[in-house]
């Protein structure tokens, strides 16, 4: 009742007196690293008005200042509840902890400080072995990887996309360091999701309907996948997920979109995430006596989808075995890695260097268009050849192929790919392919000087005069190095198979 005149009756909201603010529920989760022994995380509520609204996205780690307060409640449900109420925090100030790629404007280098550390000598393979440095060997891997947490240059037409994020899937023995490798991945990369296959299901990588508890209608609850928009999810274990809830991840691979039909509820949700995947072979162990196809045991339509397939093979070799069991042993008394020629960078300024390559959006030139086609006519004309191929060649491999290439550019801090760059892409393609092939009989028979040969001998088409620089960069695109190539020119020179003009332009066959 009013106080003043003693009348009764009901209140009524004032629209064109009130001044309406907006508002933002957020829920907030602990830290895993802080959560204590044996526990699960705890979450909150937080109330978001005005201008602290929208400050932070589902994935971000966040600092609060605000007041802690009980939900008031009346009538019926404060009677029932008694002097125990629920409690939210009113917030005053959020604080962003670890930035995405996107707002990275305090963590990102000067263009000059930038220019001038891609110009030292051998980058790409110091920014590679800075990665993991106390993990031995894997140097390929890690290149890939590198790739991966830089990415390629997202493509749109009119009403069409093509992705630029890449995939990469690492699969072998027990023991190889392929989660240690995603686990870095994981504290490295601004924005990264890590889960495995077993703990995860389709909804939960993707979104799942809930009940909002403040209006009591359906809403979509974001997954691993959709949180990682713009960064990396690490999917551990993965040859352990259901067949059903793989399935899932298909569309995010390559339409980068996640459709729902739920609850009534029809929306496409954006997935633009890299997938770094780690997984066993069928049998625990790669077995040698089994084909290709039997002991990846994943389907082609999934296969087809990541841009690269490493099979990482753990096989006894004396020396290697040395070296390695003397790396483990001084990272294990140390914590540190051994000393290196090439002293590694600072994590930090590796994260620093690979946010501000990010907002290169390099292009393909006119000139380079010929050889991309050349070369990806030539790869699927080998896969067509070569009984021993295990993995499908579409047209997948050639956007991976761009997609790669631009990245290296992307790392050089340049904004044009040059032929370099589309030749170390083919050769981390032919590595991968490469570790796939199980004949170890023919590895250990064919020397790199007779595989180049054998290259060459193939580009004489039944004339007598091969192109030296068509040569060198088939070659390369295998795989081999100049130094193996110009060993094998002067080997086959010396036994009097071709001779090479003076000019070294042309490789004559000699009859």
């Amino acid at each position: 009742e009013c106080q003043t005149n003693k009348s009764g009756g009901r209140l009524y909201l004032q629209t064109r007196g009130s001044k309406f603010v907006r508002f933002q529920d957020v829920k907030i989760q602990e830290d895993s690293d802080q959560v204590p022994v044996g526990d699960t995380p705890r979450s909150m509520t937080l109330l978001c008005r005005g201008e602290n609204t929208r400050l932070c996205q589902p994935g971000d780690h966040i600092n609060v200042t605000g007041v802690f307060l009980p939900v008031q409640r009346t009538g019926l449900k404060a009677m029932m509840g008694g002097l125990m109420s629920d409690t939210f925090l009113q917030v005053h100030k959020i604080d962003r902890i670890k930035k995405g790629f996107e707002e990275a404007s305090l963590e990102t280098l000067a263009e000059a400080e930038a220019r001038t550390l891609a110009q030292e000598p051998r980058f790409y393979d110091k920014l590679a072995a800075s990665l993991a440095p106390e993990i031995y060997g894997h140097d390929d891997v890690k290149k890939a990887l590198l790739l991966l947490l830089v990415g390629g240059v997202d493509r749109q037409t009119q009403g069409m996309k093509i992705r630029g994020n890449l995939n990469i899937c690492l699969m072998g023995d027990p023991g190889v360091a392929k989660s240690q490798l995603l686990s870095y991945i994981d504290r490295i990369a601004p924005r990264c999701q890590y889960t495995t296959g077993r703990g995860s299901t389709g909804v939960g990588l993707t979104a799942a309907v809930m009940k909002d508890p403040i209006t009591g209608e359906m809403i979509l609850e974001g997954g691993a996948l959709v949180l990682a928009d713009q960064g990396i999810c690490c999917i551990d274990e993965f040859d352990k997920m259901n067949e059903s809830d793989r399935t899932a991840i298909h569309e995010v691979m390559e339409q980068q979109t996640i459709s729902i039909a739920k609850a009534g509820i029809l929306t496409t949700l954006n997935a633009r995430v890299s997938i770094l995947a780690a997984a066993n072979p069928a049998y625990g162990r790669y077995n040698t006596k089994k084909s290709v196809e039997q002991n990846i045991q994943l389907p082609a339509a999934l296969l087809s989808r990541f841009d690269l397939l490493w099979l990482i093979r753990d096989k006894p070799d004396a020396n290697a075995d040395l070296r390695l069991a003397q790396h483990i042993t001084y990272v294990h008394q140390h914590n540190t890695h051994p000393p290196r020629e090439v002293e590694p960078l600072d994590p930090d300024l590796m994260k620093r260097y690979i946010t501000t390559c990010k907002q290169k959006d390099p292009i393909i030139p006119e000139s380079l268009t010929e050889y991309i086609v050349y070369t990806y006519v030539e790869l699927r004309k080998e896969a067509r050849e070569d009984p021993r191929n295990a993995t499908f060649t579409s047209a997948r491999n050639l956007l991976a192929v761009l997609r790669l290439s631009t990245a290296l550019a992307r790392l050089r801090f340049a904004d044009v790919v040059e032929r370099e760059d589309i030749d170390e892409a083919n050769r981390l393609m032919e590595m991968s392919k490469y570790s796939l092939v199980d004949d170890e009989q023919t590895q250990r028979r064919s020397r790199p000087v007779d595989v180049i040969y054998s290259i060459i001998r193939d580009l004489q088409k039944g004339g007598t005069v091969v192109k030296y620089d068509e040569a060198r960069q088939r070659c390369i695109a295998k795989g081999f190095n100049h130094d193996q190539f110009d060993e094998c020119i002067d080997e086959y020179e010396r036994l009097n198979i071709w001779h090479l003009n003076a000019a070294r332009t042309r490789i004559t066959f000699i009859q």
